[in-house]
This record gives structure tokens, sequence and C-alpha cells, in this order.
């Protein structure tokens, strides 16, 4: 009994420093919120003596908390318990131990898609396309990326022992290598475009996303860059804190960034730019989609509702809530929703939504009709008078829609059905078997007819049933996914993303308005002659 009252102590003083929530629930209930405690222990012992499965208190414990969050209908506020409490941090702050690779599983084995930058797995020479046979002389032969990931990553300092086959190799490569605290970057190289146009994307929003951006941001001028392409598509957000520093490296002194209204105490808040921009003359495009989210959105919203940046893409996907961690114990945090958040013009972006997968869906609906569904969703204006719309994500200034799915290339995916992944098997191993023989030379490859009738024949072989007509329909389709795969692993990332950059269409978009906007201003005068929904 002792044990049952100090939790309930636990929890009234929780309720406490979280704004009073559970006590001012409980009185607002039933007038006593001490019965309540009493009622909840007294369930709580019968459950824990009667009911026909042993349970523990501790498990009755869990399932009461895990019950009582999700009675607020908010996906956002949660218990984050062990390995869901590390991958927040990981996601966060970007650091981990282990080799700094970037991997997946291709034909049951595991699969090298880049190594990261400065990373003990660069050092060593380990390659995109090798393939891990071996960690600490096991084999790897069908294992998922979760059990990779858990064999590969461990303590800085730690040895860890990989074997691995390389293409035009005959005998396996061994590697002793010690682990070491990688940092994930949430802001990778960009690219130099011709024109002077910079790519910089960004995802997610973690602690050092600010000071990144800077620096890739000064880097790239030093290389010529004139005008920006900032790239949050697919960001689910991260840390507010970030996203006001990340808003204010565009904007200028005492200008809002978001403002934020809760009922606890310091929960409402107004955030100010601090510091003068340091690029005032750099034309930017910022690109979002449905996967555009929290503190992404944040970035968006700031510098359009200050006519810093012309916004590109579809709606984003409209969570304007603010969460708040707190820790509880070792490897355990409550996450939990304590704010809405607001643009400068005053707008709340959040989607009116049942739960979580309802909102995904509202946001793909959106980025489909290029609007929020709800016409009467209030109108704002930007400081330059510029109407943005309020309750359905930030609806970009020009609303562009990627190339959708033809029906030949429909057919070609239904034929491909469950066996997904040996799709993909048979592209990277094509890829790397062109990269053994040296077949390709240069990174503007085309396509031959002779390696799509291969990759073809390869893709039957393993039981995939597909007919002349079916490939011819999705010849497209298939040209762009073998081009990306052979650049990859031939000549790497970049080249894969540049082969990429130069089938979207909102990439493409953006740098041909960059292309003929010098200034801010006259990118703003060119987004205002196109026409868009948020108009």
């Amino acid at each position: 009994m002792r044990q049952r009252w100090a939790v309930i102590g636990l929890v009234a003083i929780v309720s406490f420093f979280t704004g009073g929530w559970l006590l001012q629930r409980g009185a607002a209930a039933d007038g006593n919120v001490y019965q309540q405690a009493r009622l909840f222990d007294d369930v709580l012992s019968h459950v824990s003596e009667y009911y026909v499965d042993s349970l523990s208190e501790s498990t009755l414990y869990r399932k009461a908390t895990d019950g009582m969050l999700a009675e607020l209908h908010d996906p956002y506020s949660v218990l984050l318990v062990d390995d869901d409490y590390q991958q927040l941090t990981e996601t966060t702050t970007g650091n981990y131990g282990g080799l700094g690779i970037q991997i997946d599983v291709r034909d049951g084995w595991i699969t090298v898609v880049a190594p990261l930058p400065d990373t003990p797995a660069e050092q060593a020479g380990i390659e995109t396309g090798d393939r891990i046979i071996e960690v600490d002389g096991k084999s790897t032969q069908g294992w998922n990326n979760d059990r990779a990931v858990n064999a590969l990553r461990g303590e800085p300092g730690s040895q860890v022992q990989i074997k691995i086959e390389r293409a035009g190799i005959h005998d396996p490569l061994k590697f002793d290598l010690a682990r070491a605290r990688i940092h994930l970057r949430s802001v990778p190289a960009g690219t130099l475009f011709t024109g002077g146009i910079g790519y910089i994307s960004l995802n997610p929003v973690s602690e050092s996303s600010a000071a990144e951006l800077q620096a890739e941001i000064t880097a790239m001028i030093q290389k010529g860059m004139k005008a920006m392409i900032f790239d949050l598509r697919g960001n689910p957000g991260g840390l507010l804190d970030q996203g006001v520093k990340v808003a204010d490296l565009f904007l200028n002194p005492r200008q809002e960034i978001v403002s934020t209204k809760g009922r606890a105490r310091n929960s409402s808040k107004e955030f100010f730019d601090d510091a003068r921009q340091q690029w005032p003359d750099l034309p930017i495009i910022v690109l979002v989609n449905e996967g555009s989210a929290s503190a992404a959105e944040i970035i968006a919203g700031a510098l359009q509702d200050h006519d810093r940046a012309v916004v590109v893409g579809t709606p984003t996907f409209g969570k304007g809530l603010v969460q708040t961690l707190f820790t509880l114990g070792d490897n355990v945090a409550l996450k939990l929703t304590t704010a809405r958040w607001y643009t400068p013009s005053g707008r709340t972006i959040q989607r009116v939504a049942k739960d979580e997968e309802d909102q995904y869906e509202m946001a793909a609906r959106d980025s489909g009709t290029g609007a929020p569904a709800d016409s009467a969703t209030p109108l704002f204006h930007t400081d330059a008078g510029r109407v943005v719309r309020g309750g359905g994500g930030i609806v970009p200034d020009i609303v562009l829609r990627q190339d959708t799915t033809t029906a030949g290339e429909k057919a070609f995916i239904t034929a491909i059905g469950s066996k997904a992944q040996e799709y993909r098997d048979v592209l990277t191993t094509y890829a790397l078997d062109l990269k053994r023989d040296h077949a390709v030379a240069a990174e503007d490859f085309s396509v031959t007819p002779a390696m799509k009738a291969e990759a073809v024949r390869r893709l039957r072989s393993k039981g995939i049933s597909l007919t002349e007509d079916v490939v011819a329909q999705a010849g497209r389709f298939l040209d762009q996914n073998l081009a990306y795969e052979i650049s990859r692993y031939v000549f790497g990332r970049p080249a894969e993303f540049r082969r990429r950059a130069h089938d979207d269409k909102q990439v493409q978009e953006a740098l041909e308005l960059l292309g003929r906007a010098r200034t801010p201003q006259a990118l703003l005068g060119l987004a205002g002659s196109t026409h868009s929904p948020a108009n």
C-alpha cells in the first residue's frame, strides 16, 4: 500500500509541475481529487488481486499511464521508455556510437548505401555498394536492418570486426574498426547548380541545425552561390528552439518568428529574431510537402509571413502543437503537448483531425488538390499584404505537385506486388555488376534498351511476371529507377541526387524562378504572377 500511495504522490507532483493538469481535471469532474485517487487505488488493488490473469503492479501502473495518455486523444503526448527514448535522443541530438555507415538490405545481405563523412567507415575505405557479410565472425545473411544496426552500433571506443565483399575484388576484405561518436548532420553538403543556384536541405530540426545550416550557406556562398533552394520536404520537425534559430538566420531583429499559447506557466511565449541576417540579398525558395511538419513548418511559416522567401510545393502536414519533454527517470520521459504555436501573421496551421492517421490522410489529400479541403479556413496576410491561409498546414505560394503515376506505371507496380524487395535487390545487384565491369563510364549516362532488357530478365528470373505491354508502358518509371540505382552505386550519392533533381518538378521550378530573379524582391514578384490557390 505504501508503494501505491508513493506513486499517487508522484503523480500529484508531476501534475503540479505540468500546470496542474491532473489535479484540475479531477477537481472539475467530481470536486474531490483525493477521492478519485483513492478510487483508483481501490480499482488497482482489486484488479491486482482478483483479475483472471496475473498482472504485476508495475504492469498495471504502466497500463494505467498509457490509458490516461490515450484518453487525451493526442498522438503526440506519449510516455517514452528505453528504445523509444533513445531513438528520440538520437533524433534530436544526431549523436550515437557506431561506424558511420548508411545501410540497407539488398538480396538478403546488408549493403552499404554510403559511408558518412569523417567517420571510421569512411576513413577505413568502406565504399558504397560494399556488402557486409560478417560482423564479429557472424554471417549477416538474412539479417534485417534493425539487427544490423544493433550489431554495428555500440559504445565509442569499442571494437568491431567486419568482413566485406566488394565488386571486382575476389577475396573478402576484413576491417578491424573502433566505434566512434557519430554525429548525423541534419544539413548534408549542398549542391551548386549552373548559374550560382545552390541547393541545401535540412532534415530533421536537431540541436545543431542552425549552426550546420549557417556553416553550409557560408561555404556555398564562397563557392559562388547567389540564390538558394532550401529543401524542407519530408522534414518531420524537431526542436522548437532550433526552428527559431534557423528562421533567425534569414530575418531581421525584432521580427517575430513564432508565438506559443498554453495553460501552464511559461508556455505562452513570443520568439523574435535576435541577430541581423547575414544574407539579405540572397533569393530563397523553400520547398515543402505533406511530410514537412512541426518545426519545419515554423521555419516555412516565418519566412513566408515576412515575405523573405517564396514557398513552393504542396501543403504541409499541419502540426501546430508544441511538445515539452519531462524526464522522469533513466531512459524514461513524458512527451506532452503543452501549447499551440502561431505564425507571425497570427495563424495556427494545426489541422483538425481525429487522430494522426486522419491527419496524414488530410495532408496527402490536400497535396493533390493544392489547398486545404475546408474552404472556410481563415485568411491572413503577410507583411507585404499577400494572402495566406490558416488551419491546414502551410499552403505554398506556388502550389506544384510532382508528376502523378500513370496507369501503365501503376500496372507495373501492381505486377511487382509483394516482391518489392526482390525488385530493389535486382536493381542494386545489376548496378554493382555494371560497376564491377566498368560498363558505365560517365555520370550523364543514358539507360539503354539493353540495360532495361537485362533488368527485366533478372526481374522475371525472380518470379516477377512482367508482360511486354506492361514493361513498355512503364518505360519512364523503370528507366528512372535504373538510373538512380546505377548512379548511386557507380558514382555515389551526389551523382544520384543530381539525377533525381533533374526529374524533380519542384526543384526544376525553383531553378527556373531563381534563374530569373536576381533579388528577393524580384522573386516575390515572379511568385505573385504565378497562379496559386493561396492567393
